[in-house]
């Protein structure tokens, strides 16, 4: 599978971003779809998940009540969608999947397939 992110850019902090990639090549509702994020001198780490037809979704302590991720099947897209921002979320997001197993191993070696990373910058 082939993804597609989109969507990041240069946001004030409090401000609001979303987040798109989208998939191709796969049967969409296979993947357990996330996203991660790697800050310059950090390693990436879990932001979100969404698994496949599910109601619920996995969130970082960091980003709960403040990030929201969620899943179009008709597009093959997952979204990010990020309210409140804060400095701290200055990062390179990407979108990840693996076909579903079962797994709750959130780590990104546990991810076969990565977008490419777009760019999220909070700053004043």
């Amino acid at each position: 599978v082939q993804l597609q992110a989109s969507g990041g850019g240069l946001v004030h902090p409090g401000g609001s971003l979303r987040l798109s990639c989208a998939a191709s090549g796969g049967l969409f509702s296979n993947y357990d779809m996330s996203w991660f994020r790697q800050a310059p001198g950090k390693e990436r780490e879990f932001v979100a998940r969404r698994l496949r037809n599910s109601i619920s979704a996995t969130y970082a302590d960091s980003v709960k009540g403040r990030f929201t991720i969620s899943r179009d099947a008709a597009k093959s897209t997952v979204y990010l969608q990020m309210n409140s921002l804060k400095p701290e979320d200055t990062a390179v997001y990407y979108c990840a999947a693996r076909i579903y197993d079962g797994s709750s191993d959130l780590s990104p070696g546990k991810y076969n397939y990565w977008g490419q990373g777009t760019q999220v910058t909070v700053s004043s």
